[in-house]
């Protein structure tokens, strides 16, 4: 992968969650958005890309909050309210979120 393909990702990445604060619901969020099959395989590799992020983001607050005497749960909230996009995206979209929700609530 190149340099532009890796911004270009990254802006794929910003146009969908900025379209996902509008309505994560909207059947057309993924519209018309050059390369996305070429850079993530299609919808479900966006998604899976957008999982990552979500869980490597919750991997810290999970440490931080329990260095901080915080619940897993305070940690997952405070990470809903700082990232409502994503968080709303991965909620309406994909099989996956249920399962990183799950996991962190479990700890």
């Amino acid at each position: 992968m190149t340099w532009t393909d890796l911004h270009h990702r990254t802006e794929i990445t910003h146009t969908v969650l900025a379209r996902a604060a509008i309505d994560p619901n909207d059947p057309a969020l993924f519209d018309d958005i050059a390369d996305l099959d070429r850079l993530f395989g299609g919808i479900d590799g966006l998604l899976l890309a957008l999982a990552n992020r979500w869980d490597n983001h919750l991997r810290v607050k999970l440490e931080l909050a329990e260095i901080d005497g915080r619940t897993p749960l305070e940690a997952y909230l405070e990470l809903a309210a700082e990232q409502p996009a994503l968080r709303a995206l991965l909620d309406a979209r994909s099989p996956v979120a249920q399962h990183f929700r799950d996991r962190a609530l479990a700890r």
